[in-house]
């Protein structure tokens, strides 16, 4: 199965881009999407996203929340930062830039990251910042270890 976005490096994908890049990936796994198709209806009954915030975010209306962007990882099998870069929330160049970091000797605030990150957006930022708080919730329900660190 083909796991990329578009080609895009450096900008952020549209509402319109992720529309597009939602309803290939539904359809490649045999959600219908044409009207009365039913494919919106299962797909929300299979991921637990409300059908008015599918039909939203097929017809490239507003940016999703970061729950909502981490129920399509996981019911589309995809990883979260491919979705956060499909849904135009970080760039190839931010992911590229967060995989081969090095290890900080300081705590970095998830604002501060994000301003490193370039996301200067007050929705990109709010958006980062929940989804930070996300992960950190996560691991420490999972009983990781030092949640804060890098």
């Amino acid at each position: 199965m083909d796991r990329t976005n578009p080609p895009r490096k450096n900008d952020r994908a549209t509402p319109a881009e992720f529309a597009d890049w939602l309803r290939d990936q539904l359809e490649r796994r045999g959600y219908d999407l044409r009207p009365r198709g039913g494919g919106q209806t299962r797909f929300a009954a299979d991921s637990g996203i409300g059908q008015a915030s599918i039909s939203r975010m097929l017809r490239g209306q507003g940016a999703p929340e970061t729950r909502v962007l981490e129920a399509l990882s996981e019911t589309l099998d995809l990883p979260l930062a491919e979705v956060l870069v499909a849904a135009g929330i970080l760039t190839r160049d931010v992911l590229l830039a967060i995989r081969q970091q090095t290890p900080r000797t300081d705590p970095l605030t998830p604002e501060a990251a994000a301003n490193e990150l370039g996301i200067t957006d007050p929705q990109g930022v709010e958006l980062f910042v929940s989804f930070t708080e996300t992960l950190r919730k996560q691991r420490a329900a999972n009983g990781g270890d030092h949640a804060a660190e890098n």
